[in-house]
């Protein structure tokens, strides 16, 4: 039989993940929160004052497209670069009040999004849900370790 990409589970997954990032950056745009940038407002509201390397670790990105993201934020004062109080080389990034609060914001969008999602869906149904994302995630990276 051949491959229809149209029909397939993985071109709805990609379609669905499209809608939900649109609803969250519709969601989110009055408080100077661009696309991509959520994940940067809850890794410092999770812990502030994190070093850049480690954001970019940690968010799967070159550090030279954080610093790019950085430095947009800190135009739209959501956040602040400080040096590091033990070495100046270093520099660490900080949520500024305003960070702070729009990282709220997007929490809340966040939990709009997930409850509209998934409100025709049982208890049962979410359960085994999770359980079939995690055991692709589980085969994604096994393949990709693999492959390396």
């Amino acid at each position: 039989m051949e491959y229809n990409h149209s029909n397939a589970l993985t071109h709805l997954m990609k379609h669905v993940l499209k809608l939900y990032r649109h609803n969250v950056d519709r969601l989110i745009q009055e408080y100077d929160v661009f696309p991509g940038q959520p994940p940067l407002l809850l890794r410092l509201s999770d812990k502030d004052g994190q070093m850049q390397k480690e954001l970019a670790n940690s968010m799967h990105i070159q550090p030279a497209t954080l610093t790019v993201m950085i430095t947009r934020m800190e135009k739209a004062g959501l956040v602040e670069r400080k040096p590091d109080a033990e070495d100046q080389r270093v520099s660490r990034v900080y949520l500024t009040e305003k960070g702070r609060f729009a990282a709220g914001k997007v929490k809340e969008a966040l939990r709009t999004i997930e409850e509209q999602c998934f409100r025709n869906f049982s208890p049962e149904e979410k359960l085994l849900f999770r359980r079939l994302l995690l055991q692709m995630h589980q085969d994604l990276e096994a393949g990709q370790r693999d492959n390396n």
